[in-house]
């Protein structure tokens, strides 16, 4: 089993910036790959970005370099830095954690971002 917490979300005004932190305990070893999803209201959950324990990134086109993810050494946290914010960002943000098979998720964290 793996627990994630989310932490960071809240209202920001459009071209601000958030910083989204989830941290994660139990089976932490097993963890190859942490990343960050969204869903807005009415819409299909989506990838935003994703790290591998190797450094490895992936972004959603329309984040590409205006969020940055990354991830500590030691495998159990996973940090998603948001610039440049559109209110079309405005959605819930999940974490995720893969071990082999299986895929955990985070509670959720709402991101708005209205002016």
């Amino acid at each position: 089993q793996v627990q994630l917490v989310e932490s960071g979300g809240g209202l920001v005004q459009p071209g601000g910036s958030l910083r989204l932190s989830c941290i994660a305990a139990g089976r932490i070893f097993s963890i190859y790959n942490m990343g960050w999803y969204r869903q807005a209201p009415g819409k299909q959950r989506e990838l935003v970005a994703s790290i591998t324990t190797g450094n490895s990134t992936n972004y959603l086109d329309s984040v590409r370099g205006r969020f940055t993810i990354s991830g500590s050494n030691a495998k159990n946290m996973v940090y998603l830095q948001m610039n440049s914010l559109k209110r079309e960002d405005t959605a819930v943000y999940y974490c995720h954690a893969d071990v082999p098979a299986e895929r955990y998720w985070g509670q959720g964290t709402q991101v708005t971002v209205s002016s």
